[in-house]
């Protein structure tokens, strides 16, 4: 199968971002290349130029898109990446009131392993107490993985020993090497699609909103238009929570920075 063109490359990031509103830069090119091969080899086609000249045409199935749209924003993630922000969802739930149900949206939860952190730190301090965890991400296929909870065994490395003892299963036989998150907690997670730059689906009020590390593939106005769309779900004196690397600077949002990454209302 021949290289990507760069004509071609355009073409195909330009209908992602349109789709999407994530821009991938030309150090993306062996990426795209690369899934965009394995994309169309699935689909029977031996000619890359033809499966991705179908794809900005709308001449392919509407399953392709979306597919598309799966693998190329699939990012491997891990369970309490940026620990601070779990250690400042402790503090906080320790002065939440008993029998007060507390909700967390996981904006981009990727492949789930952000929004069962969260779920163990809340199973930890409120028990059996009202709690739920919401996770939605663009990718479906990142949707359907996160509902089954299982996971490589070395995305855990940075789970407390503790809590993969009480929240998780080790994998034996055919799943060795793989742990899965427990009923228990599984039962308090949801996962759905959702694409942060549309109109989101109808969602509760949350006490505190993880935004993480997905603002950074976004240019400023869609930035901006993504975290005001967020901040409509999150309560009064809810918190927000985005990646380290993330800066909101400079965008006129109606927010309140009380410490590194961690936001509220103004």
């Amino acid at each position: 199968m021949k290289p990507l063109s760069s004509k071609a490359f355009t073409a195909v990031t330009q209908l992602f971002h349109k789709v999407s509103g994530i821009q991938l830069n030309d150090s993306k090119q062996a990426l795209v290349t690369g899934r965009l091969q394995r994309l169309a080899s699935e689909a029977g086609e031996a000619d890359l130029e033809a499966y991705v000249d179908r794809l900005v045409r709308g001449g392919a199935p509407a399953q392709e898109l979306t597919k598309l749209i799966d693998r190329l924003t699939t990012n491997e993630t891990y369970f309490f990446r940026e620990p601070q922000h779990y250690n400042d969802l402790a503090a906080r739930l320790e002065a939440h009131p008993a029998g007060q149900e507390f909700t967390v949206w996981s904006a981009a939860s990727s492949s789930g392993e952000e929004a069962y952190s969260i779920a163990m730190v809340l199973g930890e301090i409120l028990g059996d107490g009202p709690w739920r965890v919401l996770g939605t991400d663009l990718s479906t296929a990142m949707v359907d993985s996160a509902t089954k909870g299982l996971y490589p065994m070395d995305r855990a490395r940075m789970v407390p020993p503790d809590y993969l003892r009480r929240y998780c299963l080790k994998g034996q036989g055919a799943q060795d090497g793989q742990l899965l998150v427990s009923r228990e907690l599984r039962a308090r997670v949801k996962f759905a699609p959702a694409n942060l730059m549309q109109p989101l689906p109808k969602l509760p009020q949350f006490d505190v909103i993880f935004l993480r590390n997905v603002l950074i593939y976004f240019d400023a106005p869609a930035k901006a238009s993504i975290v005001r769309r967020v901040l409509a779900q999150l309560k009064p004196e809810g918190v927000l929570y985005t990646g380290h690397a993330e800066s909101l600077a400079n965008l006129d949002l109606p927010i309140r920075t009380l410490a590194s990454a961690i936001h509220s209302h103004a």
